[in-house]
């Protein structure tokens, strides 16, 4: 992989012996220890375990939002352990699209707002980051809550949001933390639909961590499982 930023040999994510730790010497927690994984470009891929498992840390990793401890990590040929916060920030707006169960919007602002912040470190002016939002708005069914607040939405329509603000910069790799956790099972299927579909299209990488086996299986390529901060086993779909 090259140092601009871009991937060499189609691979979009290359983690080696990846080690994270939090707390003090006395009372140290390893959530990951010695992960070693590759995803290649456009592949679709599922972290699955329980609860503690370690794969949300991990994805985390991957999106630049924590360190790692120890080990190496590639992500859309950028070695994330050289960058600065700013770098990180920039690479974060360019490169990923992260999803949360959690939805993670600002309360105080609308849909539209909401959407538009990723493009704060893109350059691109204003005007054309509002009208960059609304489309994408548009593209995921949300075109008539563009001004709405997260407390005037439904839990669907707040995910929908959610996925909107990950999709508006085209990153090429998608990041999607348990997406439908807190939804239920009919507007689950709706926005699981909208990512795969967009995945489909766009031709970009996807990580979804789950533990649903289920979605793990019909949804990805290939399941890697978690356990205890390892990982316990692969599985590729035929």
């Amino acid at each position: 992989m090259g140092s601009d930023g871009d991937s060499a040999d189609g691979v979009a994510i290359q983690a080696a012996a990846v080690g994270k730790v939090y707390g003090s010497k006395k009372s140290q927690v390893e959530a990951l220890r010695g992960v070693s994984i590759e995803v290649a470009e456009g592949e679709r891929v599922a972290l699955l375990g329980k609860s503690g498992s370690g794969k949300s840390t991990l994805l985390n990793l991957l999106g630049g939002l924590d360190r790692p401890s120890s080990g190496g990590l590639r992500v859309d040929g950028r070695d994330l352990g050289q960058l600065s916060g700013r770098e990180l920030a920039r690479f974060r707006s360019k490169s990923v699209g992260m999803i949360f169960q959690s939805f993670n919007l600002i309360a105080s602002r609308s849909a539209v707002e909401n959407v538009t912040l990723p493009m704060v470190f893109t350059g691109r002016p204003p005007r054309e980051r509002r009208a960059a939002a609304q489309a994408t708005l548009e593209s995921v069914g949300l075109g008539s809550r563009l001004h709405h607040r997260p407390d005037q939405m439904s839990g669907g329509e707040r995910q929908r949001v959610a996925v909107a603000r990950a999709l508006v910069n085209r990153p090429r790799i998608i990041l999607a933390d348990e997406p439908t956790g807190n939804l239920d099972s009919q507007t689950a299927r709706q926005v699981m639909a909208l990512i795969l579909d967009h995945v489909r299209e766009s031709g970009v990488t996807l990580v979804l961590v789950t533990h649903d086996e289920e979605l793990a299986a019909s949804c990805t390529d290939r399941v890697v499982r978690l356990v205890d901060g390892r990982i316990a086993d692969e599985s590729q779909r035929l």
